[in-house]
């Protein structure tokens, strides 16, 4: 099996946030509700700021994208992508108390892994 070369990964992973981001402006309630609850998902506050993370998702992807290949640029970027997927697990971590245990379970375990490889990639991009 061939290994995946880290620049590959970083531009996977920025394609997969931007359709990620793209899906939940197109569907908010659907989304929210798999990490924050139906009940949580049906009020208007959460979908108004679930439109905020989804273009802040599509900001960080298409700026990876467009950084991927710039060698002090794009591991920045990437490290900050990596580091506002932290702040995804915080934040879950923080609320844990108030959100469905599979929905908080899911989120810590995507983005904790968002941001183990996506640090270890912008590690890799860096050193060329």
């Amino acid at each position: 099996m061939a290994s995946l070369s880290p620049r590959r990964a970083v531009g996977l992973m920025a394609l997969g946030r931007v359709a990620l981001g793209a899906t939940i402006l197109l569907a908010p309630e659907q989304i929210t509700a798999r990490w924050l609850g139906e009940d949580n998902a049906r009020q208007p506050a959460v979908g108004d700021l679930a439109r905020g993370l989804a273009a802040r998702d599509i900001a960080i992807g298409l700026s990876v994208l467009a950084t991927i290949d710039d060698p002090v640029a794009g591991p920045r970027i990437q490290a900050g992508a990596a580091l506002a997927d932290a702040g995804d697990v915080l934040g879950t971590l923080l609320a844990r108390k108030h959100l469905p245990k599979a929905g908080m379970v899911g989120t810590v375990a995507v983005a904790g892994g968002a941001v183990v490889a996506g640090l270890y990639c912008a590690r890799r991009l860096a050193r060329g």
